[in-house]
């Protein structure tokens, strides 16, 4: 019932809190209200004290974000999601969830974080510059090398352990199952940034990690027309982010939840043709006398390949691959950036266009050149975020801009 007989009021409420339907819309609706109301006052008390589901506020939670947000949770651990035992937080950024995955996992003033070396260039920062600020110890170790990972943790008993399932930008695969179990020994939470590989080709959960981070602004989202992140752990522990999400306001909004949504319906089908290409450039990229070397979990002679193959199943190896120009600084990157016609040098990864991206002046430009040199990260370091156009086209884009080295 409209209330009010003056324009001035009309004009406020018309239109508002129409009769209840009786359908479901096919698609999840945009729910842009900041607050909901209910018929009576008692169930809006239950909602705030959390006996009974609901919203009341969008900090506090919104229906399109949740919607997005029992997506992931099915894709990363179906069985368990299913039955409740596993649920999933979105977040405003991909370092918004990487944040609170290690406030979750015990990280605070005094703490002792494990981290593989190469991870992005903002998790390296966040740790060894903004938490260490903090009272935070990290050791970044090489994830790949378990002898060293398993001194670390004898000698600082961390609360947490962080790597990338394939680590950005040196696409080295990191041993899941077996870091969660050598996390769990020493009493630490794992907490696996699966951005690279999606749900697609690994569930970090179903092997033992604790909490599964993704920069859904990558591949989750595919298009890179949305920024978010999302955090999949047990139950228990997304309870916990989320209490801590009400306080910090890193909320996903729900314009960007139904684009994140959107997109993760073609996750499969962007993925393997993907991994194809990135299969099919990685091996025409060993070709060239410009490429000094090629990393990529796909071909045989990379460190990882046997266990890439192993926890990847036969799905395919990532749409990434990174490639050294053999001799190249910053001038002659620049310039192979510049001759691209098709490739595009963006900031960015994930997206079906076919991007570049160079290291040392974007994704790790907060490390020091020394930093970046001892972690292999070098000046001729270029990295590829493979699409879905045709190979050969990707290929002869590259092919003529190589030309002109």
């Amino acid at each position: 019932m409209l209330r009010g007989k003056n324009i001035h009021t009309q004009a406020v409420h018309a239109g508002e809190r129409g009769p209840r339907p009786d359908y479901t819309p096919v698609s999840t609706p945009i729910y842009h209200s900041v607050t909901y109301m209910y018929d009576s006052m008692e169930p809006l008390d239950q909602v705030f004290a959390g006996g009974r589901e609901g919203y009341v506020y969008q900090r506090y939670g919104n229906p399109t974000v949740n919607a997005w947000e029992r997506a992931i949770a099915l894709l990363e651990e179906p069985e368990a999601a299913s039955a409740g035992r596993v649920s999933a937080v979105a977040f405003a950024s991909g370092m918004a969830a990487v944040h609170a995955a290690l406030l979750g996992a015990g990280v605070k003033s005094g703490a002792h974080v494990v981290a593989a070396a190469d991870v992005y260039g903002a998790t390296y920062a966040l740790l060894a510059q903004t938490l260490a600020e903090l009272g935070v110890q990290t050791r970044f170790v090489d994830i790949t090398a378990l002898d060293e990972v398993r001194q670390a943790l004898e000698e600082t008993r961390p609360v947490a352990v962080l790597c990338e399932i394939i680590s950005n930008p040196l696409l080295k695969v990191a041993d899941v199952p077996t870091l969660a179990e050598m996390a769990h020994r020493v009493g630490a939470a794992l907490i696996v940034d699966n951005t690279f590989a999606s749900p697609y080709l690994y569930r970090p959960l179903a092997h033992g990690a604790d909490y599964v981070v993704h920069s859904a602004t990558k591949y989750l989202s595919g298009h890179g027309d949305v920024m978010a992140g999302v955090v999949a752990c047990a139950s228990e522990r997304a309870g916990d982010l989320r209490a801590r999400q009400k306080l910090l306001g890193a909320n996903l909004g729900p314009q960007e939840a139904w684009l994140a949504l959107r997109g993760l319906k073609t996750l499969a089908l962007r993925m393997r043709e993907q991994c194809a290409n990135a299969q099919a450039v990685a091996e025409w990229l060993k070709t060239r006398p410009e490429v000094a070397r090629v990393n990529y979990p796909g071909l045989p002679e990379h460190p990882q390949h046997a266990l890439a193959k192993r926890l990847f199943g036969g799905r395919g190896f990532g749409g990434m691959i990174s490639l050294e120009l053999g001799g190249a600084g910053r001038a002659e990157v620049f310039r192979w950036m510049e001759a691209l016609k098709l490739v595009l040098p963006v900031t960015t990864l994930g997206d079906v266009q076919t991007l570049a991206l160079y290291p040392a002046h974007s994704s790790h430009r907060a490390l020091s050149p020394e930093v970046r040199a001892a972690l292999g990260i070098g000046e001729g370091l270029v990295r590829l975020s493979i699409g879905i156009e045709d190979v050969q086209d990707i290929i002869a884009d590259l092919a003529q801009a190589l030309d002109t080295l």
